[in-house]
C-alpha cells in the first residue's frame, strides 16, 4: 500500500481550536509539571517544537521573562499569531525537513508532534543539536498501539463501535506514516542520541469531558476521510457522536509518554 502523505489533522480545519483546547485541559498539567523540573526560568531560551496552540508557548514566556526567548515553530501558524510578541518570535519551521532555528538553547520541548512527522531521527538529531551543553529535551508523544482503544470497557455495541472507529482512525495515521508505537522509544532514542540522565513516564486518562470533547472534535475532523476509505459509514459516525454527546460512554486517549534529559 502506498502510503498518504501529509498531516492527516489539518490545524486551519474549524475543529482544530476545539482538539487544541482538549489537549491544553488534559495534558497541560503534565506538561508543566515535567517543564517546572527542567528549572525553567528568567533569561532561558526555549524552542516550542510544532506549537500548534498557544497554552504551552504562553506558559514559557511567562517563566523567561523579556529576558527570555521563546521561538515558537510548527508548519502552519496560523493560530500562533496572537502569541507573537516578545519575548515569543512565531516561524513557520519543518523539524523533520529543516535546520533548527538557532542553536544554544536551554530548553527544547516537543508535545505530540514527533509521532507524526515522517523522518523522525532528523527531527530528533536536529531538536538535540539546538541545545547548548547542559540543555534540556522534553519530547511527550502519544503510543496509540500501547492502549489502542477508546472505550477500554468494551461492555456494549456502542463501545464496540467507538473502539472499530478508533481503529479506523489509527488506520489513517499509520497510511500518512505516523509510528503509533513510538511514545514507548522515546527513552531509548534519547540515550542513544546521547542525552544525559534520561528518565520517562506516562499520563494515561481514561475518563474525562476533555476525553469526550477530543474524541467529538477527531471524529468530526477525519470524518469525510473515515467514510472515504470504507472505515465507518455516516450512520456509524453519527451514532457514536450522539453517543458520546449523551455522556455515558467512558472515553480514554492513546498515553502520553514524557522523556526527558539533558545535553552533555
Amino acid at each position: 500500500m502506498t502510503r498518504s502523505h501529509g498531516y492527516l489533522l489539518d490545524n486551519r480545519q474549524n475543529e482544530a481550536g476545539e482538539r487544541f483546547d482538549a489537549f491544553t485541559a488534559l495534558f497541560d498539567p503534565t506538561t508543566f509539571r515535567h517543564l517546572e523540573g527542567t528549572g525553567v526560568g528568567p533569561g532561558w531560551r526555549c524552542w516550542e517544537v510544532g506549537a500548534g496552540g498557544t497554552s504551552v508557548v504562553s506558559w514559557l514566556a511567562d517563566k523567561v521573562g523579556l529576558s527570555g526567548q521563546v521561538v515558537a515553530t510548527d508548519i502552519d501558524t496560523s493560530r500562533l499569531t496572537v502569541a507573537a510578541h516578545p519575548p515569543v518570535e512565531v516561524r513557520i519551521h519543518d523539524v523533520g525537513a529543516e535546520e533548527p532555528p538557532g542553536e544554544g538553547f536551554d530548553l527544547v520541548h516537543a508535545r505530540l508532534v514527533l509521532v507524526h512527522v515522517p523522518d523522525r531521527e532528523r527531527a530528533l538529531r536536529s531538536m538535540i543539536k539546538a541545545l547548548r551543553p547542559g540543555g534540556r529535551l522534553l519530547i511527550e508523544d502519544a503510543d496509540p498501539a500501547l492502549q489502542p482503544l477508546t472505550c477500554p470497557d468494551e461492555y456494549g455495541p456502542d463501545q464496540r463501535l467507538a473502539n472499530r472507529l478508533r481503529q479506523g482512525f489509527r488506520k489513517l495515521l499509520a497510511d500518512r506514516g505516523a509510528d503509533l508505537s513510538f511514545g514507548r522509544k522515546l527513552p531509548r532514542l534519547l540515550r542513544e542520541a546521547g542525552l544525559h540522565d534520561v528518565e520517562a513516564d506516562a499520563y494515561f486518562p481514561v475518563a474525562s469531558p476533555a476525553c469526550a470533547a477530543l474524541e467529538v472534535a477527531t471524529v468530526r475532523q477525519i470524518r469525510d476521510r473515515l467514510v472515504a476509505a470504507g472505515l465507518a459509514t455516516d450512520a456509524d459516525i453519527d451514532r457514536h457522536l450522539a453517543n458520546v454527546e449523551a455522556g455515558m460512554t467512558d472515553l480514554a486517549t492513546a498515553p502520553m509518554i514524557s522523556a526527558w534529559g539533558h545535553k552533555g
